[in-house]
C-alpha cells in the first residue's frame, strides 16, 4: 500500500509579496517525509476568502491531509478561520475552551483579553482545536485539514502535536550522488536506470558552479536494498561520480 498523501496550503498577502519568506514549507516537507507522508503539493494563496476556500475545497478532495499555515492571528486580515468555515457549510463563533485557553494566558502574561485576542477564539463547528505551547491561541483541524499559524516556531509546534495523531506509511529514505557532468550527457543512462527501479524516484538536480556543469542525482524510495541497489548501478555509470 502506498504511504499517505498530504498538500500545504500558505496564506498569506506576505508571502506572495516577497516581504516574508516562508520557511514552513521546507520544515513540514521534512517532518512528514519521516513520517510516511508524501507531501505531494503546495499551494500559496493571499488574504482572500475566496481563494482559501477554493484552494482548501480542492487540496481537501485530492489528498489524505491538507495543512494550512498563516492567518489565524488577532487582526482584519486574518481570515483563515472564517475562509475554512464557509469552505465546509460550517458555523463560526467563539469556543468556550479556546476562550479559556486564551484567558488563562493572558492571565499570566498581563495582557488583556480583549476583542481583537478573542478572534483567536473563533473556531468553526466540529473542529478540534490543537495546541499551541508556544503563545497560547489554538490551531484547529476540520475534517482533514490541519489549520495553523504561520509564524514558524509555531507551525512547528503545531506540525509535531499533529503528526502523531496520523497515519503514516514507511519512512522515505534517500541517497544521492554528484555527477560532474551536464545533463544532456546523463539524461538517457538516467532515463534506463529510473525504468528499472520504478518503486523509486529518480531524480537529476543541476548545478553550475566555476565554470563546471553538473547535477546531484537523488535517488528516493521506501525500500533500503532497492536504493542500495540503484545507486551501485548509477556509481558504475558514473565512476568519476562524488558520493
Amino acid at each position: 500500500m502506498s504511504n499517505p498523501t498530504a498538500a500545504m496550503l500558505v496564506i498569506g498577502d506576505e508571502i506572495l509579496s516577497g516581504r516574508t519568506r516562508d520557511a514552513n514549507v521546507q520544515y513540514l516537507a521534512g517532518a512528514l517525509t519521516n513520517h510516511g507522508i508524501r507531501l505531494a503539493e503546495v499551494r500559496m494563496v493571499a488574504d482572500s476568502q475566496q481563494a482559501i476556500i477554493d484552494a482548501v475545497r480542492v487540496l481537501s478532495d485530492g489528498f489524505d491531509n491538507v495543512f494550512t499555515s498563516g492567518g489565524i492571528g488577532p487582526t482584519h486580515d486574518d481570515i483563515t478561520a472564517d475562509s475554512m468555515a464557509a469552505a465546509f457549510g460550517r458555523p463560526i463563533g467563539i469556543r468556550d475552551d479556546a476562550r479559556a485557553i486564551l484567558a488563562a494566558r493572558c492571565e499570566a502574561t498581563g495582557n488583556e483579553l480583549n476583542g481583537a485576542r478573542l478572534r483567536m477564539a473563533r473556531i468553526p463547528d466540529g473542529a478540534t482545536l490543537i495546541e499551541n505551547p508556544v503563545s497560547g491561541a489554538p490551531g484547529f483541524t476540520l475534517g482533514n485539514v490541519h489549520v495553523m499559524a504561520g509564524v514558524p516556531a509555531i507551525f512547528q509546534a503545531m506540525v509535531a502535536l499533529v503528526l502523531p495523531t496520523l497515519a503514516g506509511g514507511d519512512p522515505v529514505m534517500s541517497q544521492s550522488l554528484r555527477v560532474l557532468r551536464p545533463e544532456g550527457e546523463i539524461a538517457t543512462p538516467l532515463a534506463a536506470l529510473a525504468a528499472d527501479f520504478p518503486q523509486l524516484s529518480i531524480g537529476s538536480y543541476p548545478f553550475q558552479k566555476d565554470g563546471i556543469f553538473g547535477a546531484n542525482i537523488v535517488i528516493r524510495g521506501t525500500q533500503a536494498a532497492a536504493i542500495d541497489r540503484a545507486m551501485t548501478r548509477l556509481a558504475a555509470l558514473f565512476p568519476e561520480a562524488i558520493a
